[in-house]
């Protein structure tokens, strides 16, 4: 099956200062790790990127730009995002279909909106998805911290009721074209 992994909104407004997701540094070298088995295996990594025209996500700022830690290339897909949702109002599904791919496996940021948001879509259009469970990450928020957050998400995906199949596992159980 032809895969393709999503790499979600890994910037440094939300790597870094007051609006740093827990435990990022842990999480984007989970995603390096699972990226390098994406190329090897000669599956295409996609970077999505959010954006805003006012704050610390609007396009071209430091804020917008990719955490330095994130190992992204020259070769990956980079895709510009206005909503939470990857493939709302961008040609990502199109990438996808002109790639022949079937399957993703998706990480990132944050679980809780934009994570959650494009497996969803990933998964309401048909494509079978692995979330990568301890690759994605969110900060705290009035009444939760980012851990139960984070864990909520995967307990609600993992739950099924999908047409289509989702599995969510860590990064270490991760596999690609194999």
């Amino acid at each position: 099956m032809n895969t393709a992994l999503l790499v979600i909104d890994v910037q440094q407004a939300l790597c870094s200062g007051k609006e740093e997701a827990f435990d990022s540094r842990r999480v984007i070298a989970r995603i390096n790790t699972v990226a390098r088995l994406a190329r090897a295996a000669g599956a295409p990594v996609v970077i999505v990127q959010h954006e805003e025209e006012n704050g610390p996500l609007e396009y071209g700022s430091d804020g917008w730009k990719l955490d330095p830690e994130l190992d992204a290339r020259p070769d990956d897909i980079f895709v510009r995002k206005a909503v939470p949702d990857s493939f709302q109002n961008t040609g990502l599904r199109d990438i996808l279909e002109t790639r022949g791919i079937e399957e993703l496996v998706i990480c990132g940021l944050q679980s809780e909106c934009c994570v959650d948001a494009t497996t969803r879509r990933a998964l309401a259009l048909g494509y079978p998805v692995t979330l990568v469970a301890d690759a994605h990450t969110t900060m705290d928020n009035a009444t939760q911290k980012a851990p139960q957050i984070s864990a909520q998400v995967n307990e609600a995906l993992a739950a099924g009721g999908f047409a289509t199949p989702v599995l969510v596992i860590p990064a270490a159980d991760v596999r690609i074209g194999t």
